[in-house]
């Protein structure tokens, strides 16, 4: 699959989901079998850039070609120039959220919100693909409810707009994470225009992948949730595609150390003292996925320096006893 001048060798796409797919995760999941990582959500705002927060979400540093930067808004105008600012630190594609329906950002009528009015889409793409002299995709959903499912419009209005690849969520934006996917709408997005068609919602295995791209007919697939404490799916995924044996699962070991270079990744990016905070959801998903170990999730809670998270995390996946052994 290309994006414009770049070749997708493994059409698997991590989904931007905010306060989950900063660099540490991106550069760890691909890694692990994911064709492509695009950031978490950016807002196009530039009283927002001075955060830590933003520029956290703008460092980009040891990651992978090509760098997908999301961006999310609702002026056509603003987010035309946020992609020309992302795009001068390091953006090599441009990703326009269509898709968020968190009520924080829909409340700012960006986001899936944008669904409901499909001539200031069209104004809003338009505006910044002209802006960037590189590739500018697109995240959506299939509507904002199930009675106004209007994704195959906005499909048109994409790539008319010069759109470059289009990803869908099989939800409507008030359905939010609840309730089964639907493909039926992807399906109809892929036969209506040219543009690469990525599939997302649901997608939690090579078997569901399978389904996922019979059904829809997609280009690729975004994983997004289920890759969570489990970023080897990737890797687990692309042998299914590739008509390949499944891998053997990996070790409690292999997980710990997948979970200990993040954590290490996390001090780094956030300081001590934040990359401790930010790791606690993510050991407990690492947990989830493997250890099952709630008391560890109890301990790691109260835990504020990186020497005991770390501590905590090594004797939980082994590593105390591999040593002694």
């Amino acid at each position: 699959m290309h994006i414009g001048p770049y070749r997708i060798d493994t059409p698997l796409l991590l989904a931007p989901m905010a306060g989950v797919t900063d660099r540490c995760f991106r550069v760890l999941c691909r890694r692990l079998g994911a064709g492509l990582a695009v950031s978490e959500m950016t807002h196009a705002d530039p009283k927002l850039r001075g955060t830590p927060k933003s520029r956290a979400r703008h460092d980009h540093e040891g990651e992978s070609a090509p760098i997908a930067v999301q961006i999310a808004g609702a002026e056509p105008e603003m987010l035309a120039r946020a992609a020309q600012y992302n795009r001068a630190h390091g953006a090599q594609i441009v990703d326009i959220n269509m898709g968020c329906p968190a009520k924080k950002v829909c409340r700012r009528d960006a986001g899936s919100a944008l669904l409901a009015d499909e001539r200031l889409v069209g104004r809003i793409l338009h505006a910044v693909v002209r802006a960037v002299d590189c590739p500018v995709t697109l995240k959506v959903r299939t509507g904002v409810d199930p009675a106004h499912r209007n994704a195959v419009r906005v499909a048109r209005i994409a790539e008319d707009a010069g759109i470059r690849m289009l990803s869908v969520h099989g939800r409507t934006r008030d359905q939010a994470y609840r309730g089964d996917a639907e493909y039926a709408t992807i399906a109809a997005v892929k036969a209506a225009v040219g543009i690469p068609v990525i599939a997302n919602g649901d997608i939690d295995g090579p078997e569901a992948a399978q389904r996922v791209l019979q059904a829809t007919g997609a280009d690729g697939l975004m994983i997004g949730r289920a890759a969570q404490g489990r970023p080897w799916i990737f890797g687990e995924v692309a042998a299914a595609l590739r008509g390949e044996p499944q891998p053997a699962p990996p070790s409690q070991i292999q997980i710990g150390g997948w979970l200990l270079e993040h954590m290490e990744a996390l001090y780094g990016l956030y300081g001590e003292r934040g990359g401790v905070r930010i790791a606690r959801k993510h050991i407990r998903w690492y947990c989830e996925s493997s250890v099952d170990d709630d008391a560890l999730w109890a301990r790691v809670c109260r835990v504020e320096s990186a020497s005991e998270q770390r501590r905590l995390v090594a004797e939980a996946f082994g590593f105390a006893a591999q040593r002694a052994a």
